[in-house]
């Protein structure tokens, strides 16, 4: 929206974060913006207009459950990496803080190798996964046997469970899933979750995942920059900017690592840039 006054032009930039309209910048002529929300425009280094169109790309993007599936079925899963995430492995003594058998909670958890990883140092693991193929691959090729129960807290909803490991599988909407299932955590591992939801959603999961945290809770999450302009997502475009806005009033956030993930898969996209984050996140104490 424009307003005009004499010589000066107020531009008022509204986008999603947390459901809340966000800056205001005033500009004299002609002169292009240059500092709008600069978290999100520095490694652009672009005018107002484009900085809107950017914030703005992903808002609508939907995917639904089906779709999700689909990909599963038809083996589109170019995000399972076959290793342990490194991010995950350079962290974990940050998250563990000198901590054993810490009850940890994976949000859309595929068939992540870092489960298992997990489990066999000793700590306990949930997830939560609408694809009952990729739960199934998990254990198999983990050489894992493991049974098969309904869940009578969530109609419709399975849950699998490792003979052999402390490895508890949800197939079930992830949104479904509460405290009143597994009950708190006291870690939480969100590498490819935030950065598939709907974006719209977004506010709906922060509040999901504060609510799974326990007193002790160490949240690691794993967000994507890029220019969203040029790729329509998934995984989407999440800026620090938002990740503050989503935990900040209940959480700290500290920003643990930072580093070029561009690979010739982005470059094929279209990306120039392509920066992965890791910040972790955890419950005010007063």
């Amino acid at each position: 929206m424009f307003y005009k006054s004499g010589s000066l032009m107020f531009v008022s930039l509204m986008f999603m974060l947390g459901g809340k309209p966000s800056s205001l910048a005033v500009l004299g002529g002609s002169a292009p913006v240059t500092t709008i929300l600069d978290p999100f425009v520095a490694p652009l280094n672009v005018d107002w207009c484009q900085t809107s169109k950017m914030l703005s790309a992903q808002a609508d993007r939907v995917m639904a459950l089906g779709e999700w599936e689909e990909r599963w079925r038809e083996d589109q899963t170019g995000w399972h990496r076959p290793h342990v995430n490194k991010m995950l492995e350079s962290n974990i003594e940050k998250v563990l803080d000198g901590r054993k058998g810490v009850k940890f909670f994976f949000p859309l958890c595929g068939k992540a190798l870092d489960m298992k990883w997990l489990a066999d140092m000793g700590h306990s693991v949930v997830g939560v996964e609408i694809a009952e193929k990729a739960i199934k691959q998990f254990f198999e090729e983990s050489n894992m046997t493991y049974s098969e129960e309904t869940v009578s807290a969530l109609p419709g909803a399975k849950v699998y469970k490792s003979s052999e490991r402390n490895i508890s599988l949800y197939q079930c909407d992830l949104y479904n899933f509460s405290s009143a299932i597994e009950g708190q955590f006291g870690g939480i591992w969100d590498r490819g979750s935030l950065v598939a939801i709907n974006p719209r959603d977004r506010q709906k999961y922060a509040a999901l995942i504060t609510s799974l945290m326990d007193k002790d809770c160490r949240y690691l999450l794993d967000t994507l920059l890029y220019n969203p302009e040029v790729y329509k997502g998934p995984p989407f475009f999440v800026p620090d900017e938002q990740v503050q806005s989503l935990f900040e009033k209940s959480c700290d956030i500290e920003l643990l690592q930072s580093l070029d993930a561009l690979t010739d898969r982005e470059k094929a996209r279209g990306m120039d840039f392509f920066t992965e984050k890791v910040h972790l996140i955890t419950l005010k104490t007063n």
